[in-house]
Parts: structure tokens; C-alpha cells; sequence
């Protein structure tokens, strides 16, 4: 099964660029994992574990790095087109 994620980080950090940047790079390296990202959110789309583990891994991480964040994030059963727009 296929999964849809759309993902926002709001960190504690007066920089926030920084940590954004970062946990968007660490999503790029899953090579089974399609990231689209725009001024106030990044979408993921994957296999349903792959998209899971890779949000649970990297959130980790994040906290671990860079301290307190907010991540918010919506999830929808199945495959869309991320590069739709209209």
C-alpha cells in the first residue's frame, strides 16, 4: 500500500532555515521515497512502511540534533501526484 504524507517542521531555533534544510536532505536520501517541497510544506509519497520508517527515523534525528520542534503532519491512504497543481 501506498502512502501520502505532508509534513511541516517548526523549530525552536531563531535560525529555522537551518534545521529544515537539513531534515529535507535527510528525506532526500531515501531513494524509494518522492519528496516535493514549497514555501510551507514538503509531501512525501512511498510505500506506507517506507514513508513511516523514514518519518519516525528522521523526526528522531531532529529532536536529537537540533532540540525542540513541531512537526505537523497529514496523511492519506494512497498514491497521489505530487507534481499536480492547478
Amino acid at each position: 500500500m501506498k502512502l501520502t504524507a505532508e509534513i511541516s517542521m517548526y523549530p525552536f531555533n531563531e535560525n529555522y532555515l537551518e534545521p529544515i534544510k537539513w531534515f529535507i536532505g535527510r528525506v532526500d536520501s531515501y531513494p524509494h521515497i518522492e519528496r516535493v517541497t514549497n514555501a510551507m510544506a514538503t509531501q512525501v509519497c512511498g510505500d506506507y512502511l517506507d514513508v513511516m520508517t523514514m518519518l519516525a527515523t528522521e523526526m528522531q534525528a531532529a529532536h536529537e540534533k537540533w532540540g525542540k520542534a513541531v512537526f505537523v503532519c497529514k496523511f492519506i491512504g494512497g498514491e497521489l501526484n505530487l507534481a499536480h497543481s492547478e
